[in-house]
């Protein structure tokens, strides 16, 4: 019998609790190396840490947890689960915090529609951190197709990337990790898709940015900017850039360098802002920015996708504009 995402929850979360008393850790070292535990089908012990009774506990839990058996969804939940108990334990800091589900999916939703005209086989995220939106847009394609997809994330933190490799291992997902800075060049291939939940900020080393087209002409320049080009940089022709983005992207001082850029390389086929009461404050909201690169059957949409996901509040209003998207699809993108 299959177990749900909250029992397992509960099972992973107490032997996650079992460990940081005995290795006396953080929370997030001792929530990773239960992960390796279960992947591992064995408790790793080191100097006699943990003791013979503390591995005799987690051995007879890991019995009764069967996390390994559970679909990858499932198993995604499980770990975002846990990654939200490291944030408030751990007290940490805000760009650590990982795309919630409520964005993640209606990420995936957008995807999943534009991709039923030319399915990804190759995805990769430029800002990767837990792997929880790059896996959950995975998971929702593959529940459309048995076909594999092969992932490709990119961090600069090792403690983010330790969590997504972990998230990928359990789930049995084909994902490749590399731990550098994604505004240098990157070691892979030209993909079908790229997706990210973009950092906002300025990126602190301008010698890098020297060759990047969207860099500021005074001062440090726009990091989201920057990301946004090195990934359409990675995209086959005709392939897909969907980013997660401030709602005020090209009404900024730097929008306009930063749209002439997008023009001369891709279209832009949509922005649309998510719900206004996902966020604390207007200056906060988002949206989902939606680009296509130039070459391949790509061409410029006739009409825009622009507008704002009404809210979850009003299912009737929602459902009436994600009719209208998958209309949208059909008139301008076929």
């Amino acid at each position: 019998m299959q177990q749900t995402p909250q029992k397992l929850f509960e099972l992973f979360d107490q032997g996650t609790e079992i460990l940081q008393a005995a290795l006396r850790s953080s929370y997030l070292d001792a929530m990773l190396e239960n992960a390796e535990n279960v992947i591992d089908g064995r408790v790793a012990v080191e100097d006699g840490v943990p003791d013979k009774k503390t591995v005799e506990q987690l051995e007879k839990l890991y019995q009764e947890m069967h996390l390994k058996d559970a679909p990858a969804e499932t198993i995604r939940q499980v770990l975002q689960l846990s990654f939200l108990k490291v944030i408030r334990k751990d007290a940490i800091q805000a760009n650590h915090q990982m795309t919630p589900d409520t964005i993640g999916f209606l990420m995936a939703f957008l995807i999943e529609k534009i991709s039923k005209l030319d399915r990804p086989s190759t995805i990769f995220d430029p800002a990767v951190g837990t792997g929880n939106l790059l896996t959950t847009i995975i998971n929702q394609l593959q529940q459309a197709s048995a076909e594999p997809i092969h992932g490709y994330g990119i961090d600069n933190d090792p403690a983010m990337l330790e969590v997504a490799s972990a998230s990928v291992a359990l789930q049995g997902l084909d994902v490749d990790l590399f731990h550098q800075d994604a505004i240098n060049a990157l070691d892979i291939p030209e993909c079908d898709l790229a997706v990210a939940d973009l950092p906002i900020g300025y990126y602190p080393l301008d010698q890098n940015t020297k060759n990047y087209k969207t860099r500021a002409q005074k001062g440090h320049s726009y990091v989201h900017h920057l990301l946004i080009e090195q990934a359409m940089n990675y995209l086959r022709p005709g392939g897909f850039g969907v980013f997660l983005v401030p709602s005020n992207l090209f009404q900024t001082k730097e929008a306009q360098p930063f749209i002439q850029w997008m023009h001369s390389v891709g279209y832009l086929q949509g922005l649309i802002n998510l719900p206004a009461e996902l966020f604390a404050n207007q200056n906060a909201q988002k949206a989902i920015l939606l680009l296509q690169r130039h070459g391949g059957k790509s061409k410029q949409a006739g009409k825009v996708l622009l507008g704002e996901f009404p809210s979850f509040k009003k299912p009737q209003e929602f459902s009436a504009f994600m009719q209208e998207i998958d209309q949208w699809v059909q008139t301008n993108l076929n």
